[in-house]
C-alpha cells in the first residue's frame, strides 16, 4: 500500500509521544466500583486499591447493585466477584459490557477458573484469582483499562456493530505485527496506530490495514524473472 513504509518508519517519534501521553494519563486516579458479597474481602480490596492510588467510588454486595452503581456512577472500572447473590458476576459483567459503561475485572477462586472463558465472553477484560495481593490486582486493572480504552477508541469510529467487530480484529492483528516487529508493548502498539491515524487523518482500521499490507509485502517472496 502506498505510504505504508512511511507509516512504519514514523514509530520512533510516535513512541516517544505515546510515552509522554501515558505520563499525563497516569496523573488521573481511576475511579473504581468494588463488587464482592463477602464484606471482609470487599473491605480489604477497597483498602488495597486506595493504597495503590485508585479512587473507590462505590461498593456493592450483589450483582444487581453492581450494575446499578456502574450505571449511576460511570466509573472507569468495576472489580467484581464471579459468584454473587441476586445476579452473578458474569451476568452483571455482560450487562456492563453491553452498555459500554466501563472496564471489568473479575475475581475468582482457583476452583472457579473454568468460569473465566464465560467471563471473557461476557466482556470481562482481565481476572484475578483469590487469594490475591497488589502484585496480582494492579496489573490486571491496568490491562483491563487499556483494553477498554482501545475498544472505545476503535468503536467510536464506526456505528455499525458488525463493522466495529471487524475493525477491532484488524487493529488487533496490526498490533501483533507491531509488537513482534518493533518490540512494542500492546498499549504502545495501539497508541502508535491511534496517533498515526490522527496524524494522517485516516481511520485506525485503514492505518492497521496498511501495517498488515506492509508486513505481507515484506514477507512475500519476490517473483522470479
Amino acid at each position: 500500500m502506498q505510504g505504508s513504509t512511511t507509516v512504519v518508519n514514523n514509530v520512533s517519534s510516535d513512541h516517544e509521544a505515546s510515552s509522554n501521553d501515558a505520563s499525563s494519563a497516569a496523573t488521573k486516579r481511576p475511579r473504581v466500583v468494588v463488587a464482592e458479597d463477602e464484606a471482609l474481602i470487599r473491605l480489604d480490596l477497597t483498602e488495597l486499591l486506595e493504597e495503590q492510588g485508585y479512587e473507590v467510588v462505590g461498593q456493592a454486595g450483589d450483582g444487581e447493585e453492581a450494575v446499578a452503581l456502574a450505571t449511576e456512577l460511570e466509573p472507569d472500572l468495576v472489580v467484581m466477584d464471579v459468584k454473587m447473590p441476586k445476579m452473578d458476576g458474569i451476568t452483571a459483567a455482560d450487562k456492563i459490557a453491553e452498555d459500554r459503561i466501563c472496564a471489568v475485572v473479575m475475581l475468582t477462586a482457583f476452583s472457579q477458573r473454568d468460569l473465566i472463558e464465560r467471563a471473557k465472553e461476557a466482556g470481562a477484560m482481565a481476572y484475578v484469582v483469590k487469594p490475591f495481593d497488589a502484585s496480582d490486582v494492579v496489573p490486571a486493572i491496568e490491562i483491563a483499562l487499556a483494553r477498554f480504552a482501545e475498544i472505545r477508541a476503535v468503536e467510536d469510529e464506526v456505528s455499525d456493530l458488525e463493522e466495529r467487530l471487524e475493525s477491532r480484529k484488524v487493529v488487533d492483528h496490526a498490533k501483533g505485527i507491531l509488537q513482534s516487529s518493533l518490540g512494542l508493548s500492546e498499549p504502545e502498539a495501539f497508541r502508535w496506530i491511534q496517533k498515526t491515524a490522527m496524524d494522517l487523518r485516516k481511520p485506525m482500521r485503514e492505518v492497521a490495514q496498511g501495517v498488515i499490507a506492509h508486513d505481507d509485502g515484506r514477507d512475500r517472496p519476490q517473483a522470479q524473472d
